[in-house]
Order: C-alpha cells, then structure tokens, then sequence
C-alpha cells in the first residue's frame, strides 16, 4: 500500500499511525495537494490528501474510509473501532468531532492565508464551533477513568483528537488556550509522548 500525503495534515497522520500500529507495511509519499497536485490527480482526481493506493492500484480517499477498509483487514477484537454497538456509535462520535474540529481548523487558515479581506464574520463562526467542539470534547475526556478514551487499548478515537489537537496548537497557536482544557492536554501530551506518534510525525508546513 502507498500512503500519499503529508504527516503535517492531522487525517494524513492518523492514518499513518494506525497503518503502523496495525503492523502494516506501506511506502508513505510525502505529496502535498498544492506542490504535487498533478502527481496526486493521477491516483485522486479530489487531489486530496489522504489517499490510499491498494496493491491493486485501487485508490481510497478521506481518512475515515480508509480506516474503515483497514479494520476489516485486522480480526474484530484487534480493530480499532469497535465492531458492535453501543461502542461503535460512541468512539464514531469522538473521532467525528475531533475530524470536524480538523476541518474547521483547515478552513479558519485558508480564510487567513488565501483571502486579501478576512471575513471576520466567518473567523469568528469557527472559532466558536472550534470551542464548543473542544469543550464538548474537555467534557468526555475528563469523565474517563481508564488509561485511553474507551478503555485500556489505544482507538481511532484516542488518535483523531491527539493529532487534531497539536495541529490546532500549531497551526492556530493564538487561538485558543489548550491550559483551558487540562483534560485533552493530557491526553494530547500522553500520545504524543509514544513511539508511533513521534515517528509519524512532521512539523506544519504552511503550502506554498
């Protein structure tokens, strides 16, 4: 398999850190959507990042889909979204609003970078969507007794809010104040911390 895309990008990274907890081999191109979009239109006519090339040449787009393809590869209990309900629907949620928080987050810096008259009408629609989505999120976290979201094993979930989190941090750093959500620092800080995170990892690159 050929993961494209950039490890800046939070949706190319959970996906690389679930390939790799998986066991997975793949080769990862580090294409971005701007730099290499002709390269990239070949496999994505979206020319979104990120996709997954299949060793049948199958290419699949948005990074929930394909860790949908990916937990069918692994054995149910090994699968990092739950297979039954109501836990299904409940580490769906999580990593939904953390996917949203990641898109609002993208939308807020081409607001600021590509437009010569910022809206502040829209800046600040999602900074208020990007707040209440963190507070609902501060809200989960910290009823959580157990060492990850859902448990004692590492999900989607976990992941998702980890990797938007940092890119929020860096890409948006006066935005919010991450010290006013002591439970996802924590758990942004813990995951961080682990191998996988730090190896699939790269700093943001504004696209040029």
């Amino acid at each position: 398999m050929i993961l494209i895309g950039q490890y800046d990008s939070p949706f190319v990274r959970r996906v690389g850190i679930a390939l790799t907890l998986y066991g997975m081999e793949f080769e990862h191109r580090p294409w971005s959507s701007f730099g290499d979009a002709d390269r990239l239109r070949a496999c994505n006519p979206l020319t979104r990042v990120p996709t997954l090339v299949l060793d049948d040449g199958t290419a699949l787009v948005d990074s929930h889909i394909i860790l949908d393809y990916l937990d069918g590869l692994v054995p149910e209990d090994c699968a990092m979204f739950p297979r039954s309900e109501p836990a299904r629907h409940r580490a769906l949620r999580i990593a939904a609003l953390a996917s949203g928080l990641g898109d609002k987050a993208v939308s807020l810096f081409y607001e600021k970078r590509l437009h010569e008259a910022v809206s502040t009408l829209w800046v600040d629609r999602c900074r208020g969507q990007i707040e209440a989505t963190l507070a609902t999120l501060e809200a989960g976290r910290a009823e959580g007794v157990s060492e990850f979201w859902f448990g004692e094993h590492i999900g989607h979930a976990d992941i998702a809010v980890a990797v938007v989190l940092r890119f929020l941090c860096e890409v948006h750093p006066d935005l919010i104040a991450i010290s006013n959500y002591p439970a996802l620092r924590a758990h942004g800080e813990k995951l961080e911390a682990l191998a996988v995170f730090q190896a699939i990892s790269q700093p943001f690159i504004a696209p040029t």
